[in-house]
Order: structure tokens, then C-alpha cells, then sequence
């Protein structure tokens, strides 16, 4: 699934191709890519500007605005799921063969197609309100906020960390805790700070968990910098290009090939059947270890 920098590259791909125009009509192509939208999506966004592009984790939105109305009262929210993908696109293009959405504009521009070869993701019109410390889409109010944005408390998140009691890499993953974070980018930061994932959160001290956060904000960053990591043709930025950062990962991946810090084999573990990939030397599995 698709973390923080591949979803903030296909945010910035919105901002710049689709932010500021008027939807001129939408098209539903398969039931699943609405199943949680409440009304007819066609409807709901016809007539209406698509403000901005927004993103907290894993979530992207669109904030719509109606003529006349001075702040957006809703939001069309895009969770890109296992294989979704936004393209920006001539109106004349083949039809590509998962095409779920599509979206045609006012000035008769590039239009927006969301295609999802899983079905997993989905689109959906929602109010807005305020969570964490901005204006956010309803559905996703209860997610935290991610460490890349300003709303972001790195003193809050040591104390609600250290109260968690369960392994390291478990609290990352909680997005109610710190959005954003999925399988690959918290192996990549661990092995950055030096912790195994079934580190105790009640054992680690505020310099150690500002050590960690600085870490997952350098990876994320460097990431965003490649265009995410795209180990398949499925995640994509809004022009079909995918990411490369996946040639500079550490250990995810990388089971039995050297540490890049010491050479020694790196080690992939069954964690929440998911695997989790660490080096053996330089992130000791600790006696009370929690899974």
C-alpha cells in the first residue's frame, strides 16, 4: 500500500493539474470505487471547484467549493487502496483497462481518471471539520496527524508512545498515533535509529524517540525526493512515472543481502503476517522483546 512520500507525490501531481478548475461532469465506471460514497458521486461534484489538493497519512482529498461559498463545506477524499492510481490524462486517451472514475473539467483540459486494478481504494464525498489541529475531511478526523505537517507534537507523541506498552514498529503502524508510516518506511527509519521492532515503547527515552522521529522524517523526505518507491507498475505519480527510491532502500527487501552499515545478512521476521526486515548486528532483538 501506497505510505506518506507516494502519496504526497501524487498530491503535489493534483495541486499542480487539477487544483483551481470546475468539474464539467464525472462518470462512475464500477460500483466498488463509490461503495462508501453516500449519494450519486456524479452529482455531488458536477458544477463544483476542486480548491486545492490536501493530504494527512495516507489520505489525499480535494476540498470542494461551491459558487459563492467562501470556504470549502466539503471535500472529495481518494484512498488509493493496494493499486489505485490518479492519472491526469487527454481526454482522447485509450480507455485504460481498471479505469473505475473519471472526472472532465470546464476548460475542457486534461481530465482526472482514477484507475484500481484491486478495487481496493475508493471515492467518496464528505463534510468537513476539524481534526488535529486543521480542517480535515469528516471520515478521517480520527487520524493523526502525520510528521510531516505542522500540526505534528513531537512532545505529545513521546508520551502517548511510551504509554502504548507494545513494540515499536506496532505503534508506528497505529495511525491514530502517527499517520503516514506503513511496513516499508518503518524498517527503513529502525534500522536508521538502531531498534529492533519488538523494542518495548515503554523502554525507550526522549532522546532515543526524538532520534527515531528524525529518522522516519529523513527517509520520508529522501523518498519524496525519488518519487516514492515503487517495487511494481501499480503506484504511479499523476503522469504514469514511478518512483526509484526502492534502489536506496536499507533492509526492507533486502533479506540475506549486507547491512549497508556493517555488512552483516539482513534478517526478515514474521510480524503481523507481514515481515519485517532488520540487521541482526546493528538492531539486536532485545531480550523483552513485545510483539
Amino acid at each position: 500500500m501506497p505510505e506518506l512520500p507516494e502519496v504526497e507525490v501524487v498530491r503535489r501531481g493534483l495541486e499542480s493539474w487539477v487544483a483551481g478548475r470546475t468539474v464539467a461532469a464525472a462518470e462512475v465506471l464500477h460500483p466498488r470505487a463509490v461503495r462508501r460514497n453516500v449519494g450519486d458521486l456524479p452529482a455531488q461534484l458536477k458544477g463544483r471547484a476542486l480548491t486545492s489538493a490536501e493530504r494527512r497519512g495516507k489520505y489525499l482529498w480535494l476540498p470542494l467549493r461551491d459558487a459563492g461559498e467562501e470556504e470549502p463545506g466539503e471535500a472529495l477524499i481518494a484512498h488509493l487502496g493496494m493499486s489505485g492510481q490518479l492519472l491526469v490524462v487527454d481526454p482522447l486517451s485509450p480507455i485504460e483497462k481498471h479505469l473505475r472514475v473519471r472526472m472532465g473539467f470546464t476548460d475542457g483540459g486534461l481530465e482526472l481518471r482514477f484507475v484500481d486494478q484491486r478495487t481496493f481504494g475508493h471515492l467518496l464525498v464528505a463534510p468537513m471539520t476539524l481534526g488535529r489541529g486543521r480542517p480535515v475531511p469528516e471520515p478521517i478526523a480520527h487520524i493523526a496527524a502525520d510528521p510531516l505537517e505542522e500540526a505534528f507534537d513531537d512532545d505529545e507523541f513521546a508520551v502517548r508512545l511510551r504509554l502504548r506498552r507494545t513494540g515499536i514498529k506496532r505503534a508506528l503502524l497505529d495511525q491514530s498515533l502517527i499517520s503516514g508510516v506503513g511496513n516499508i518506511y518503518a524498517d527503513e527509519a529502525l534500522w536508521r535509529a538502531r531498534l529492533h521492532w519488538a523494542r518495548p515503547t515503554e523502554t525507550l527515552t526522549r532522546p532515543k524517540i526524538a532520534e527515531l522521529l528524525a529518522a522516519v522524517r529523513a527517509v520520508m523526505t529522501e523518498a519524496l525526493g525519488q518519487g516514492g518507491t515503487s517495487f511494481d507498475s501499480l503506484y504511479v505519480n499523476v503522469n504514469g512515472e514511478s518512483g526509484y527510491f526502492d534502489r536506496s532502500l536499507a533492509v526492507y527487501g533486502r533479506r540475506d543481502e549486507p547491512c549497508r552499515r556493517c555488512g552483516t545478512p539482513i534478517r526478515r521476521e514474521a510480524f503481523m503476517n507481514r515481515s519485517s526486515y532488520s540487521c541482526p548486528k546493528c538492531q539486536p532483538r532485545p531480550r523483552n522483546a513485545r510483539p
